[in-house]
């Protein structure tokens, strides 16, 4: 089956913005292809508002979330993995999404092999992670 990312984020951008709410995503912006305004990443996240009135010309696909914004009054295209999609929630109450982080690919079954200390299932990968607070 395909990844149900790219269609859970589009049906939450949907419900946020039909419940007049501000719809943000939360991107690690560290992988690459992933292209945003680096002067306003911190920690390597970027929280980006996609709201119809903020942004021009979204586009999200089964791949990539892309649109034309404005940063410090200059335009600029931004370009983002699914994969990098971290979360996608309202800014006026926290309702959403977070996602999970998305390693790299399984390795094939029919490889022999040790995952190594590196590669321990569960363990962080030290990227950037969320906690939702409640």
């Amino acid at each position: 089956m395909s990844p149900s990312r790219p269609y859970m984020l589009r049906a939450l951008y949907e419900w946020i913005v039909d419940n007049e709410c501000t719809p943000y995503l939360l991107v690690n912006a560290q992988p690459e292809g992933v292209l945003v305004p680096q002067e306003f990443v911190n920690d390597g996240q970027i929280v980006l508002n996609v709201s119809p009135t903020a942004v021009r010309e979204l586009l999200m696909t089964n791949e990539e979330v892309e649109f034309n914004g404005r940063f410090g009054g200059r335009p600029m295209h931004i370009y983002i993995p699914v994969s990098a999609v971290m979360a996608i929630y309202a800014r006026e109450n926290g309702q959403g999404m977070v996602f999970e982080v998305e390693d790299d690919p399984e390795p094939d079954p029919r490889e022999s092999g040790n995952k190594g200390p590196d590669k321990q299932p569960g363990k962080p990968s030290g990227r950037p992670s969320l906690k939702v607070v409640k």
